[in-house]
């Protein structure tokens, strides 16, 4: 199994720079709130991917199996069965499950999860920054028995973290020149807002200046992060065209950052300001169809 697996490694970024995704190589070790008119939302024909998620236990389950980690207990519920009702309320047909770090490097919860829905789920783990080497112990067991298809680097986690270090899109580029083979995927649209000075612009200028390396994609996800104004988040739909345009839809995928985004627009509207935006920009179907789970699904072609 493990050779054909084509695990995701991720990065999130620090403040003013982009996350990132990469596919990990074991062998490289290496509302807008009042609409004056509403548009009516159609179900896509296709298959839809929620490409950014996470999941925690209950409180009982915190209690008895899977403990959170100090100091991160979750204030709200993102237990499996109210994503799956929300999944299915919304249209949404499977996902990528991104460890929480409420449960930090205890993965045992989202491994269970994967094997209980083999067909809906793909699981994208948390790397260890620990210098003796049980980081890589546990990646390699994380990939290879428990079928975690992707890897998130957290650099809060690390000692250039810690330091306050920036992530500089220089490394970005260095390691996509590196290892050409290895897929990176930039999460959130690299925290990427509407520019409003000249700082902001050159930050999504840099962003739309990665696309040169084809192996890099990105996620249009968490809007309500994003965007500067209130659902539908009218205001991403430049970004959106201008990544299209760079990228190509067959890179972009929509995450919905669940259970964030519940408490924002919903989980069934995060799915829909996708489509509006979409809709905006007169995206063709074929694009939308890319954007809306086409992509990740191409990413992990045999899951």
């Amino acid at each position: 199994m493990a050779g054909t697996l084509r695990p995701l490694t991720s990065l999130r970024p620090l403040t003013r720079f982009p996350a990132i995704s990469t596919p990990y190589n074991l062998q490289h070790q290496r509302t807008k709130a009042n609409m004056a008119k509403e548009t009516r939302i159609v179900s896509p024909p296709y298959k839809t991917v929620d490409s950014h998620l996470h999941i925690w236990a209950s409180p009982e389950e915190a209690a008895n199996k899977y403990p959170y980690s100090p100091g991160h207990e979750p204030t709200i519920s993102g237990h499996v069965d109210f994503l799956l009702q929300c999944m299915e309320e919304a249209g949404v047909d499977g996902a990528l499950i991104v460890q929480p770090i409420n449960h930090m490097f205890d993965h045992s919860l989202v491994a269970s999860v994967l094997k209980k829905y083999p067909s809906k789920f793909v699981g994208c783990c948390l790397a260890n920054p620990a210098q003796d080497g049980t980081g890589i112990k546990q990646l390699e067991h994380l990939v290879q028995k428990d079928g975690f298809r992707a890897v998130r680097f957290n650099p809060y986690l690390w000692p250039s973290g810690e330091k306050g270090l920036s992530l500089h899109f220089s490394e970005i580029e260095e390691l996509s020149s590196e290892f050409p083979s290895t897929v990176v995927i930039l999460d959130h649209l690299g925290f990427c807002k509407p520019p409003l000075n000249g700082e902001e612009r050159e930050a999504f200028s840099q962003l739309l200046k990665l696309s040169s390396f084809p192996q890099i994609y990105v996620k249009f996800s968490a809007l309500f992060r994003l965007s500067r104004k209130p659902y539908p988040y009218e205001d991403l739909s430049d970004l959106l065209s201008q990544v299209i345009s760079s990228y190509s839809a067959r890179r972009i995928m929509w995450g919905s950052d669940f259970p964030f985004v519940i408490h924002e627009c919903g989980y069934k509207k995060a799915k829909e300001a996708v489509l509006h935006i979409a809709s905006q920009l007169s995206v063709s179907a074929s694009d939308l169809e890319w954007i809306m789970g086409r992509t990740v699904k191409q990413l992990f072609e045999d899951s």
